[in-house]
C-alpha cells in the first residue's frame, strides 16, 4: 500500500473501530498530538507510542461518543506526508450535543509506518460540545 492508501486504511478501520489493525500501522514510537485545546489532552503535548494512544484516547473516546465519524473530503500526498481535510460528526453522550466540525489531519510517514500524527480543529467548539467552556468559564 502507498501512504494515501495506508491513512484511507486507517479511517476504514477507525470506522470499525479495529484499534489492532490501526496499531498495526504506526511506528512503535509514534507521535500521536491532538489539536491544542482538546479536552483530551489540552495542553496538545503528544502521546508517544501505541500504548500511550490506546489508554488516553482511543479506550476514552470509544465509551464518550455515538456515531461518530470522519468524512472525507480531500486527500493531498506529499511524498512522506499525507493531509486530510474533512469533518468530524457524532453526539458526545455525557452532555448529548452533536459535533460537526471541520478538521485537518496531517500524516508523516517513516517508510511504510506512520511515525507522526497531528490534528487541527477547531478547539473551541469540541469543548462547547463536550461541556468543557462551561467548567472552564462559569460565567459563559
Amino acid at each position: 500500500m502507498n501512504h494515501t492508501e495506508i491513512v484511507k486504511h486507517v479511517y476504514d478501520r477507525f470506522a470499525n473501530e479495529d484499534a489492532a489493525a490501526i496499531l498495526a500501522t504506526f511506528a512503535p514510537d509514534i507521535e500521536f498530538r491532538l489539536a491544542q485545546g482538546h479536552p483530551y489532552q489540552p495542553s496538545g503535548e503528544p502521546w508517544i507510542g501505541g500504548d500511550a494512544i490506546v489508554k488516553n484516547f482511543f479506550m476514552r473516546a470509544a465509551g464518550e461518543w455515538e456515531r461518530w465519524s470522519v468524512v472525507i473530503h480531500e486527500i493531498h500526498d506529499m511524498g512522506d506526508t499525507v493531509v486530510v481535510e474533512g469533518r468530524y460528526t457524532g453526539k458526545y453522550k455525557p452532555t448529548g450535543k452533536a459535533l460537526d466540525v471541520q478538521v485537518c489531519h496531517v500524516w508523516k510517514f517513516r517508510g511504510d509506518k506512520i511515525g507522526c500524527f497531528h490534528q487541527y480543529l477547531d478547539s473551541a467548539r469540541l469543548q462547547d460540545t463536550m461541556g468543557h467552556l462551561a467548567r472552564a468559564n462559569p460565567a459563559a
